[in-house]
């Protein structure tokens, strides 16, 4: 089985040991035997494996019962077109490089940058599945502000969360990678930017956006984009209008102050609200929240050291390696210290909590 697979004895051992493959038999002389499924199993691991997941990203996804060997495959067939997508770019734009400095011509920063040209949710992407999923409270809340809307346009839509089932979605992603990863039977998808939608006025009852503005290249611009296209507008941000807004969650207050950098530039909830004439109301977040987004942990602070979980949350993404390993190294130090349950014992008895997510409705 080694040899077929390309691995070593040494490595599928491994995997038995941590229960990733687990081999369904054993020989009268005890060794391993694979059954067809094991193999088929074995496949989807290395598969995984060679686009770069790590081990626990890997179980969380081939362990995933609403996934069967289709879906798997169908996803792995959208991670490699991507990859090959990107690779196929960069050459492009490594020869384009090449031929203007054999002219003699001066390259700006933004042509030397099109060699990389890599979307943020194309490099956290992959990690979704295993976290990120809807939570039920935030959903009855965000449908809740869609009213009567029958037809439905969610922008930066990524794997489908929140889309509601019982109404005509129409689904924008600019990631291919996210594309990939939506459910065979999610709503239609069309690759488009949120600041140049590609339907006419009015096209839609409502326009929905759920953590996803803080990606934008012009949230406001996308805004007005939605305002345009749709007689509603629902979108789930976040605000930072508040003095000492970082010190609302322990995370950002104690360990990774390099938060409030990632959204310097970020619009402030009262101007994008002006934008697009928009009431707002605060998201709580459940203690128990089934969506891993960046506040969902705050009750639960052992999940923030688990790699699979931060690698589906754009913050880690953006601030770095460094400040990620010194927030995490510190958290994990004062978890076993117990300086954090000294300093936050008071969310032990608590539900839920305002952290700053708001809706906008418009």
């Amino acid at each position: 089985m080694a040899e077929l697979a390309g691995v070593s004895v040494r490595t599928l051992h491994h995997y038995d040991a941590i229960g990733l493959v687990r081999p369904s038999a054993r020989t009268a002389a005890g060794y391993r035997a694979y059954s067809a499924d094991d193999v088929e199993r074995l496949r989807e691991v290395l598969a995984y494996r060679r686009l770069g997941f790590g081990l626990r990203e890997v179980a969380a996804l081939v362990d995933d019962a609403s996934v069967d060997a289709v879906a798997h495959l169908r996803r792995l067939r959208g991670l490699l077109l991507e990859r090959r997508d990107r690779a196929d770019a960069m050459v492009t734009a490594i020869d384009k490089e090449l031929d203007a400095r054999a002219k003699g011509l001066k390259v700006t920063p933004e042509e030397q940058l099109e060699v990389l040209g890599a979307r943020l949710y194309d490099a956290i992407g992959g990690a979704y599945p295993a976290t990120r999923r809807t939570d039920p409270r935030i959903a009855a809340q965000i449908w809740d502000a869609l009213g009567d809307a029958r037809t439905v346009l969610n922008v930066g839509a990524g794997t489908g969360s929140y889309e509601p089932a019982d109404r005509d979605v129409t689904a924008v992603e600019p990631s291919a990678v996210m594309r990939a990863q939506r459910p065979a039977d999610a709503a239609p998808c069309v690759s488009a930017a949120a600041e140049r939608l590609p339907f006419e006025d009015r096209s839609f009852d409502a326009a929905m956006a759920v953590s996803t503005v803080h990606h934008w290249g012009d949230p406001v611009a996308g805004l007005r984009e939605m305002r345009r296209v749709a007689r509603r507008v629902v979108v789930l941000t976040f605000d930072t209008d508040e003095p000492r807004w970082q010190d609302r969650f322990w995370l950002t207050r104690d360990y990774l102050p390099e938060f409030t950098d990632v959204l310097a530039d970020f619009p402030s909830l009262a101007g994008m609200a002006a934008a697009i004439g928009a009431r707002t109301e605060p998201v709580p977040v459940p203690w128990d929240c089934a969506d891993g987004l960046f506040e969902a942990y705050w009750r639960r602070p052992e999940a923030y050291l688990a790699d699979h979980v931060r690698r589906a949350m754009s913050v880690w993404t953006r601030v770095g390696p460094e400040p990620e390993r010194r927030a995490v190294q510190s958290l994990r130090a004062d978890l076993r210290s117990g300086r954090w349950a000294d300093r936050n014992g008071d969310l032990v008895d608590r539900e839920a909590a305002d952290l700053g997510l708001r809706l906008l409705i418009a």
